[in-house]
């Protein structure tokens, strides 16, 4: 029995709205636009204008070996935090997928309900700042209501996190499925690894949540993740794009599991890409995984809207004919 005087705060007497009567920040008219073969290699003429100096032959050098990690079947891991979502890059993320340029996709809690919210109701990221004061902020019904069910449905079937939401919306059929990266990536049998930091994500607020649920499948996720991640030995690819703290953390104890269990993993590529470089993603993906020569870390930096396209263009255009 507890010691505490406070009890827990009971969640049971929330109030939630409709999502559609939300304003959102974001929406799908606003999305990239995957380029298709032809116009990315018209770009080509712009890629070899580039310095070989500094970022720009980091750029060659990062798409090369994801190149390279595609034609000898190695993993290539996207590790994203829910700001690829709300800048609009899903469906160039789709268009890699579909050209076995991604294999595997790890995110936090914010990549789960943004995606979840854009396949469903066409938009995302709602107005903190004019939601906060009235206690309205993250609210919306059917963010928390469908992925809890989701989650608790899923450990009844063995799956975590990421795959239990993405069956969700192919069961369903939403209305703007083909902009949803979880939506594609359950068709394509793709993994798809969410891990939660609880409190943290607005579907945590909701009365629908269970905690045990929460921490088990997004437990079960680590364990996946770990394995996906032993698949990066000898030519595989991870790149961190846009998570400052939750995926550098879960990606550098994901690596001394796989070595602790007496597996090999050397000869890999990571980087990072974000606007600003921090101090976990470059300790903890850039430099630590890959040192002592155990492979070779990169950073990007620059806004994701600009810098993800530029490596998808250069992907497309430098594609094998």
């Amino acid at each position: 029995m507890s010691i505490y005087d406070q009890e827990p705060i009971t969640l049971d007497g929330l109030e939630t709205y409709p999502l559609a009567s939300r304003p959102s920040k974001v929406t799908v008219r606003d999305f990239a636009r995957p380029l298709d073969d032809e116009s990315a290699r018209r770009m080509l003429t712009f890629f070899e204008s580039l310095p070989r100096i500094l970022a720009a032959d980091s750029l060659r050098a990062v798409a090369a070996a994801i190149i390279e990690a595609r034609e000898r079947q190695r993993a290539i891991i996207w590790g994203i935090g829910g700001h690829v979502i709300k800048t609009g890059l899903a469906p160039l993320l789709i268009d890699l997928m579909r050209r076995g340029l991604v294999t595997a996709i790890a995110t936090n809690g914010s990549g789960i309900i943004h995606d979840f919210e854009i396949a469903i109701a066409g938009w995302t990221s709602e107005d903190v700042d004019s939601a906060l004061g009235s206690g309205e902020f993250g609210m919306a019904d059917e963010t928390g209501r469908l992925i809890n069910q989701a989650i608790r449905r899923g450990l009844d079937e063995s799956c975590g996190v990421g795959e239990a939401v993405g069956r969700l919306l192919v069961e369903s059929r939403p209305p703007y499925g083909q902009f949803s990266y979880l939506h594609e990536a359950y068709r394509q049998r793709i993994p798809v690894t969410a891990h939660l930091t609880i409190g943290a994500d607005i579907v945590h607020l909701h009365r629908e949540v269970d905690g045990a649920a929460l921490g088990e499948a997004s437990h079960r996720d680590f364990r996946l993740f770990t394995s996906l991640v032993r698949q990066l030995d000898d030519g595989g690819v991870y790149l961190n794009v846009g998570s400052a703290v939750t995926m550098p953390e879960i990606f550098l104890k994901a690596v001394t599991v796989v070595r602790n269990l007496g597996y090999r993993l050397r000869d890999f590529t990571t980087v990072n890409f974000d606007f600003i470089q921090h101090y976990r993603p470059q300790t903890n993906v850039v430099r630590r995984p890959v040192a002592n020569g155990a492979g070779k870390g990169y950073s990007i930096t620059g806004h994701h809207e600009l810098t993800v396209p530029l490596l998808a263009a250069l992907l497309i255009a430098g594609e094998p004919s």
